[in-house]
């Protein structure tokens, strides 16, 4: 007895991405399409895109389409990580686009505390994993802590890599929760307004100095964070 319909239409678009036919990113036919395809209704293409994104294989975005999902960067919780390092770890192309760079004096409490007596380093950017967004970067690096960064090219290197490289910490603060992407969030990460991001805020220290203070939105079906604990 042959498997129901809707079965089937999943079974082949999954054995598409499998072989890597469709690659991570790649849009599926739109529903109408697929109807046409396979001379059938709505519901059962449905019913096959539904069982497609609960395995995980794809994402379905309002008014844009189906599509391809991407490999997860997994981050350990309890550490710093060098995204870009992750990224090609996982076999993809990365890149970080700069958006925006400058220097500012401190605007709050919290942010003179982070610059001592020196001034404030704000980059904006965009971290991307085979040319697609994964994770929009709002970082305030403290000049007094690392001057050098002033001059710093990340044409080729990302802020928060260029500071694992030349700034060691030796503590750091992590708080993470889960946000809806605002209009110019969305729109920089390819997403609806309103989509589901996950938000990553850290601070590090050298001693009692401290030396950068970010957020990075990520795409949330891209990206998790894990931490493995044994008993005390």
């Amino acid at each position: 007895m042959s498997a129901p319909l809707h079965e089937r239409i999943r079974a082949g678009i999954e054995a598409e991405i499998l072989s890597g036919t469709l690659a991570p990113g790649a849009r599926l036919p739109v529903e109408h399409e697929l109807m046409r395809l396979h001379s059938c209704s709505r519901m059962t293409v449905s019913k096959a895109l539904s069982a497609l994104a609960s395995a995980g294989l794809i994402e379905r975005r309002k008014r844009a389409g189906s599509f391809v999902a991407r490999p997860k960067v997994h981050a350990m919780v309890l550490d710093v990580p060098d995204l870009g390092a992750e990224v090609i770890g996982r076999g993809q192309a990365y890149a970080y686009r700069l958006l925006g760079r400058r220097m500012r004096a401190p605007r709050d409490e919290e942010e003179k505390l982070l610059a001592g007596k020196g001034r404030l380093l704000q980059l904006d950017g965009l971290h991307l994993a085979d040319g697609m967004p994964l994770a929009l970067e709002h970082r305030l690096v403290a000049l007094a802590a690392a001057p050098e960064m002033a001059e710093a090219d990340f044409s080729a290197e990302a802020p928060g890599s260029w500071l694992l490289h030349h700034v060691p910490w030796t503590e750091a603060e992590t708080r993470i929760s889960a946000v809806n992407a605002d209009d110019a969030s969305a729109d920089l990460l390819g997403l609806d307004p309103g989509a589901a991001l996950l938000s990553v805020e850290r601070r590090t220290w050298r001693g009692g100095e401290r030396i950068t203070s970010v957020r990075q939105l990520f795409v949330g079906s891209a990206y998790d964070l894990v931490a493995r604990f044994g008993p005390s």
